[in-house]
């Protein structure tokens, strides 16, 4: 009896899940026969959960519209929640308490049993040396972005300065913007919109934390991202705004490699700089020059223009270090 009720709770969920469900799917999940997965439906109805079924050869069942499910969790969704809200990057103003609150919260839903198991797994965060999250966004400005995106109507914002101060309109770098913003995405630890830009006709990619909304207008229709691949596009831009990070040595050189490539590997916190077809400039930091040496090494492309001489020293001493490396 106590498994056919876990099982009919974890049916529920399914439903609940996602819009609609076949037989043979739902049995598959369950790891029982399509007989018991029916049986169990008819259980679920007689609790008054309100299962519809849907004929046709693409058919099977959804839980009806209108219908609120409780909180239903097996043992590793509770976990999953408990990851993922201690593991939450703190990358909006103000979300460390709430997502403190929000998981608590949840623990108090739970069944006994799932709740020893959330409460149990307590972590640490500790941070890497290569981790750059962005300044905080303020939340206001997130959902203004989020539901411009989702409603697809063109976004009017103005367009931050580098430290994120907004300039006053009489300000020479006073920039505003109408945008199609067509997708928000995370990336490294950063939000970015990827949008149209009315203006100039192009495709942008902005740091959502560069961004001040004002309004939105006119709905817009579907584009597709240049190549079709929303991934590919956001990494292999050079312009998204990015700023560098601060560390205890800065440096630069020029590459014999497109903006774009160098874009898409470079590490967080640097800076990439389009200066001609085959060309671009990376600025970039470590904790050492050799390190910064080390990581202009993996381009394996011709480097030139490189500053500040620290730099230049560190590149030589790693070139002798390699070349005097014995043949086996």
């Amino acid at each position: 009896m106590a498994s056919t009720s876990h099982r009919a709770l974890r049916l529920l969920s399914l439903l609940g899940s996602r819009r609609q469900w076949s037989l043979r799917d739902l049995a598959a999940r369950l790891e029982v026969s399509e007989r018991t997965v029916r049986r169990d439906l008819d259980t679920l109805r007689e609790l008054g959960y309100p299962i519809t079924t849907v004929r046709g050869p693409d058919g099977g069942y959804r839980l009806g519209t209108g219908h609120t499910l409780p909180l239903l969790f097996d043992h590793d969704q509770a976990l999953a929640i408990a990851v993922a809200l201690q593991t939450a990057p703190s990358t909006v103003f103000g979300l460390q308490d709430d997502t403190a609150r929000a998981l608590a919260a949840v623990q108090q839903a739970m069944p006994e049993t799932l709740r020893a198991a959330m409460e149990s797994l307590r972590l640490t965060q500790l941070q890497n040396y290569w981790e750059f999250p962005a300044p905080p966004i303020d939340p206001a400005a997130l959902s203004a972005v989020g539901s411009a995106v989702r409603h697809r109507r063109v976004l009017v914002t103005e367009l931050l300065r580098p430290d994120g101060t907004r300039p006053a309109p009489e300000d020479d770098d006073f920039a505003a913007a109408d945008l199609e913003p067509h997708h928000l995405v995370v990336w490294a630890a950063r939000w970015y919109l990827v949008a149209y830009d009315l203006d100039d006709q192009q495709w942008r990619v902005h740091r959502v934390d560069r961004l001040h909304p004002r309004h939105t207008t006119s709905r817009f229709g579907h584009r597709d991202v240049p190549g079709g691949d929303l991934a590919h596009f956001v990494m292999s831009s050079h312009d998204r705004g990015d700023v560098l990070a601060p560390w205890p040595c800065t440096g630069s050189a020029r590459l014999r490699l497109p903006a774009r490539v160098v874009a898409r590997w470079a590490p967080g916190g640097s800076v990439v700089e389009h200066l001609d077809a085959d060309h671009c400039r990376l600025t970039l930091g470590a904790w050492s020059w050799a390190g910064i040496a080390g990581i202009l090494a993996t381009f394996d492309a011709h480097l030139t223009d490189l500053h500040p001489p620290e730099l230049i020293n560190a590149c030589r001493k790693l070139a002798h270090r390699y070349a005097a490396i014995p043949r086996e």
